[in-house]
């Protein structure tokens, strides 16, 4: 058994109240991961209080209910981990303060640490898929629901197991998961995907208004107006972001939205060889060498960043 996931078992046997966060906006690899942890902690230890936090998300139901804590109550002997975030400051729906240990377990680039008992693991596809490893190699127990969801939040976040970091030891962690469940996974498929006709449409929408550069840097602007038109909220276009990965000829693509009800751009950033993650750092954003993201207030940021987006594409296409 590793180091990291010796450390990360002995927080959990130690503390009798656990609460899972994640980060906010969260995807499906995010909530599943939180959801599937805290019921694989309360099938193991059953006298535990084990709670997942964050704002709920109607499009993530299936994974599970969200609990309410009241943190006032802990008295500060409590454990908080954290899930498939880099950085504290983007935990959702809960004081740090009030816990007396906080780690995170997290794919993505560290950006900063939480506590002694942290695990990154950039080579790993999903937190879920660490999640998967981590059950697996402590034996606790977990039942098809939470198999389930670990499923869900690896194929979402490897986008099918077609992006980079999908590798050897992502399909053998899968093929344990479902020698160990029996999970019937090829119905599982419509929750990630089924979608109402009204996305459809600004999916078409979407590919009628993109603009492409000579550099091979796609980008689009949506505006809450027109995710108003379209019904829909200002988190679809993120979920519909990896739908561009195959346009010949474009290394970057990028989706500006603007959320009206926050006052925030939401700028999601996708590559098929540029390295974009350190470009979105200069912006206040971050993540993963080819999926990025960015949140800013100031529409000038937007401009130049899309300017460095460009210019990488440039760069990139002169290596070729």
């Amino acid at each position: 058994m590793k180091l990291e996931i010796k450390r990360i078992l002995k927080q959990i046997k130690i503390y009798d109240i656990i609460v899972i966060a994640r980060h906010t906006s969260p995807d499906p690899d995010a909530v599943a991961s939180q959801i599937a942890l805290r019921d694989a902690i309360r099938l193991t230890y059953p006298k535990k209080e084990v709670y997942a936090v964050g704002a709920s998300v109607a499009k993530f139901k299936y994974y599970g209910a969200l609990d309410r804590i009241d943190e006032t109550s802990f008295n500060k002997d409590a454990l908080l981990i954290a899930l498939d975030v880099p950085n504290i400051s983007r935990i959702d729906g809960v004081d740090k303060s009030a816990f007396r240990e906080i780690f995170k377990i997290d794919h993505h680039p560290s950006e900063e640490t939480f506590g002694d008992a942290d695990w990154v693991d950039e080579t790993s596809s999903s937190t879920c898929q660490m999640i998967i490893e981590f059950l697996l190699e402590t034996k606790m127990k977990f039942d098809k629901k939470i198999a389930e969801n670990l499923f869900l939040g690896v194929v979402s976040d490897s986008e099918r197991f077609l992006i980079s970091y999908t590798t050897s030891k992502t399909f053998r962690l899968i093929a344990d998961l479902l020698d160990k469940s029996q999970i019937q996974f090829t119905k599982l498929y419509s929750y990630l995907y089924e979608r109402p006709y009204e996305e459809i449409k600004f999916h078409g929408y979407l590919s009628s208004n993109l603009t492409i550069t000579e550099n091979g840097f796609a980008y689009i602007h949506i505006s809450a107006e027109v995710l108003k038109e379209y019904n829909v909220d200002p988190s679809t276009p993120s979920n519909m972001i990896n739908d561009f990965s195959n346009i010949k000829g474009v290394y970057v693509w990028t989706f500006v939205t603007y959320d009206d009800k926050n006052e925030i751009y939401k700028v999601n950033i996708r590559s098929c060889g540029p390295i974009i993650n350190e470009t979105a750092a200069l912006f206040g954003g971050g993540g993963h060498k080819f999926a990025s993201g960015v949140r800013t207030r100031n529409k000038e940021d937007i401009e130049n960043l899309l300017k460095a987006l460009d210019l990488n594409c440039k760069k990139y296409k002169e290596t070729l």
